[in-house]
């Protein structure tokens, strides 16, 4: 899908095709330079995930990027007619018509429901960092942008590494699916790594950057079942399966658990490693009580090496 930026500042007007990756500051060696006292050497980023979502994400610049006159401090989804300023610059993105993606559950206002190509198996991912909110009130904005810039590199190559695509980002929230062409156990297992390497990095890159501060944590909520996938140009999902996922992750809080599973993913996994640690809860959106796994870290720990896998969690192949 075609998308642009019109860049204005005070040499004129200008029009740019966005690239998967790009650049933005003062650096001569940036996609886009910005030659202004106000612009970091390295400011800001632009990358996209897919075939069509464009995410822009600040690296940590002194005088931040804003979005529609609101200053970033996680990964900013781009939607058609968006503003950026940096310094005194404005850039207008712009992208052909297309039906967004499926976001979170559909009260999110954003969310909109496009063609339907197809409905197939997929296993759902949902990470949320936990305390996120206290946390961005604590600690200086140019530090916390700086670390959900590389929250949002290393979840990426985590869940790549592992067989998954990121879906959308939102916030400090990433939405991931495992298309599940082979087997269930197989996925279902490299779906928990991938969140467990999430959340070694998350705990790392806290810790590197905010020296004494609690570490976070993050909680994981995973579904496997069918939804409508092919939605715009970018083969996103949307429907129960995902819906669920999402709070299946809010219900982890409240069971007091670092990851939960629904039955359906359960069934990926050896019995005797979910049967004891399974509920009945409700969750929005269901009338009648949903089975699930509920796991602390170090019962996905002890799982994953039970079948061999713990050597790969902290990084991605």
């Amino acid at each position: 899908m075609t998308a642009r930026l019109i860049i204005r500042n005070a040499d004129g007007e200008r029009v740019v095709a966005c690239e998967p990756v790009m650049t933005l500051g003062r650096d001569r060696n940036s996609t886009i330079v910005l030659p202004e006292k106000l612009v970091s050497r390295n400011h800001a980023m632009i990358r996209r995930l897919g075939a069509e979502d464009y995410y822009l994400i600040d690296v940590g610049s002194s005088n931040g990027s804003y979005v529609n006159d609101r200053r970033i401090a996680t990964p900013q989804q781009l939607r058609h007619g968006d503003e950026i300023r940096i310094g005194s610059t404005v850039l207008r993105f712009e992208q052909e018509s297309a039906a967004a993606g499926p976001g979170p559950p559909p009260d999110d206002e954003r969310t909109t429901l496009a063609t339907v190509d197809d409905i197939a198996l997929i296993t759902v991912l949902v990470a949320d960092i936990r305390g996120y909110t206290g946390l961005s009130e604590r600690v200086p904005i140019g530090i916390l942008t700086k670390l959900m810039a590389q929250w949002f590199r290393a979840v990426s190559d985590h869940i790549e590494a592992n067989g998954g695509v990121v879906d959308k980002f939102i916030g400090d929230c990433v939405y991931a699916r495992w298309d599940d062409e082979g087997s269930l156990p197989d996925t279902v297992l490299s779906c928990l790594r991938a969140a467990a390497a999430i959340r070694e990095s998350t705990r790392e890159l806290v810790a590197a950057h905010l020296d004494g501060e609690a570490t976070p944590d993050i909680g994981v909520g995973i579904n496997t079942g069918h939804a409508a996938v092919g939605i715009g140009t970018d083969n996103t999902a949307l429907g129960d399966a995902v819906n669920l996922a999402f709070r299946l992750e809010t219900a982890s809080k409240e069971l007091g658990r670092d990851v939960v599973l629904s039955r359906s993913a359960c069934l990926g996994l050896p019995e005797e490693a979910w049967r004891p640690r399974a509920a009945r809860i409700r969750v929005k959106g269901k009338r009648e009580p949903v089975e699930v796994g509920a796991f602390t870290w170090e019962e996905v720990h002890h799982l994953l090496r039970e079948e061999g896998l713990e050597d790969t969690v902290t990084r991605p192949a």
